[in-house]
């Protein structure tokens, strides 16, 4: 499994979920950090690839999960459709702002261009199908979310999405709820989406 940090963020910022997730039976689950982590998502994503590459070595597995947060989850899209088709099972959007942000204008990097809404990336992103065919994946977000504004950016059409009451953007990588919802989606048995 890999976790995708968001902007600016790092390996450690994903640390209490890639223990939790170890804790749960999980027997390799990879942390990444991003060479510039308020960079490109397009540099993120060959960086996702290899990280990829290398876990599919290791494991000896077919296919890996993702787990994405924020920004990540744009990197993980455009790995997707870049590699298409990618060895990915499936995948899981923390609080991606997949439409773009009206926070971004408080961040820099190429990253931050990037989250803008109706950035040329974005809309490269979202001008054919959201997600490759038969990939499964969901969408999990909070409504106390200030770094991906709108809320509804967090979600993806047709992917089953999930609303936690209340933890913050960054305690959705810590949220006892949220991370039943990861696990159970992840072994297969996703729970119903909450009503928004």
């Amino acid at each position: 499994m890999l976790l995708v940090p968001g902007w600016f963020d790092t390996a450690r910022d994903l640390a209490a979920l890639r223990i939790r997730l170890l804790a749960a039976g999980w027997p390799h689950v990879r942390a990444l950090t991003f060479e510039d982590p308020t960079g490109s998502n397009r540099d993120h994503a060959a960086e996702i690839e290899a990280t990829i590459a290398a876990l599919l070595v290791e494991t000896g597995a077919e296919e890996v999960d993702v787990v994405a947060h924020s920004m990540g989850g744009l990197a993980t899209r455009w790995y997707l459709m870049e590699r298409s088709p990618a060895p990915v099972r499936r995948v899981v959007f923390l609080a991606s702002p997949h439409r773009g942000t009206l926070s971004a204008h408080l961040a820099w990097g190429d990253g931050r261009d990037e989250m803008m809404p109706e950035s040329a990336f974005l809309d490269s992103l979202n001008a054919g199908s959201f997600l490759p065919p038969g990939l499964e994946a969901i969408t999990i977000r909070t409504p106390l979310d200030t770094h991906v504004v709108p809320g509804e950016s967090g979600t993806l059409p047709g992917v089953p999405d999930h609303t936690v009451c209340c933890p913050t953007h960054q305690g959705l990588l810590r949220d006892d709820e949220v991370f039943s919802i990861v696990a159970g989606f992840l072994e297969g048995a996703s729970a119903p989406p909450v009503a928004h």
